[in-house]
């Protein structure tokens, strides 16, 4: 076998062992715990459809901060996430992340942090001519802050179809 051959191989074993789906699955990812946190976390402050009041209690359960007033499940939704890098124009960094019909364009340390997330979460990226990108569509998270508050890994889910 070769060498490139060997290491898709060994990618596409290690990525079905570990339960992450890849861009090319036709069923819906799921991430929980630490990882739904975050990304639920890095999205919350983009969102149009979030309440102040779940926007604060998200920043401050990603704060760790878990001892908070706000007792309702937090749905923290996005249609499309598209995060692109540059590897050739290294200052490039950029996420459109669309609600409904509004779009959120976000540049620097905002699309940074949401493109390492989205890592985070099984996301693969994908090359394009001087460019690095991830996608994903579909993201549904529920974060309980009474589960977190328990602080037992449980309180945080998201279900996403990995790329456009």
């Amino acid at each position: 076998m070769k060498a490139g051959r060997l290491i898709f191989a060994c990618t596409l074993v290690l990525a079905a062992a570990s339960g992450v789906a890849g861009a090319s699955d036709a069923t819906p990812a799921k991430v929980s715990g630490a990882t739904a946190l975050a990304l639920a976390g890095v999205i919350a402050p983009l969102s149009s459809v979030l309440s102040g009041a779940e926007k604060k209690a998200m920043a401050m359960l990603f704060a760790a901060n878990s001892d908070i007033p706000y007792t309702k499940p937090i749905m923290v939704t996005a249609d499309r996430i598209v995060c692109r890098a540059g590897n050739v124009d290294i200052t490039v960094r950029n996420c459109e992340v669309t609600f409904g019909k509004k779009t959120r364009t976000v540049n620097g340390s905002t699309a940074n942090e949401i493109f390492a997330t989205e890592a985070l979460a099984g996301i693969p990226a994908d090359g394009a001519a001087g460019s690095n990108f991830e996608s994903l569509t579909k993201l549904s998270c529920t974060i309980d802050p009474n589960a977190i508050r328990r602080k037992d890994g449980s309180g945080a889910d998201c279900t996403f179809q990995p790329g456009n």
